[in-house]
């Protein structure tokens, strides 16, 4: 399942207006976020939809999709056989305390750069 997934805008102000306005009948709403940096919606079913300014350094990249996994084991799993597929080590599997205390992930970085990421956020 998606977790969720960040997209970069060249507007942060402008686009964080829209998805406010076109979410509102879906009963979606703003989540949280950092001023003048990114801001995530609450799409339902514990998913969010991402938005980050345009410019941000590595590791962020111009599109982030999280897949939620059932396990840690499968956190590893996954970044074991992407490495092997060929894809590059973004982040090895790990706690990640930043995103919340039971927060447990793995990024790679696909063919085009893109920064993929197994998670589990067990609560």
């Amino acid at each position: 399942m998606i977790d969720h997934i960040t997209i970069e805008v060249s507007d942060l102000d402008k686009s964080k207006l829209l998805y406010e306005k076109a979410f509102s009948p879906l009963d979606y709403s703003l989540s949280f976020g950092k001023e003048g940096v990114f801001w995530a919606f609450s799409i339902g079913n514990g998913c969010l939809f991402e938005i980050q300014r345009t410019g941000e350094k590595p590791p962020l990249t111009h599109l982030h999709v999280a897949f939620r996994v059932k396990s840690k084991a499968e956190v590893d799993a996954f970044h074991r056989a992407a490495i092997a597929a060929g894809a590059a080590d973004n982040g090895a599997p790990g706690p990640r305390p930043d995103y919340g205390p039971n927060y447990y992930a793995c990024f790679v970085l696909d063919p085009d750069g893109y920064n993929i990421e197994a998670m589990i956020n067990e609560a």
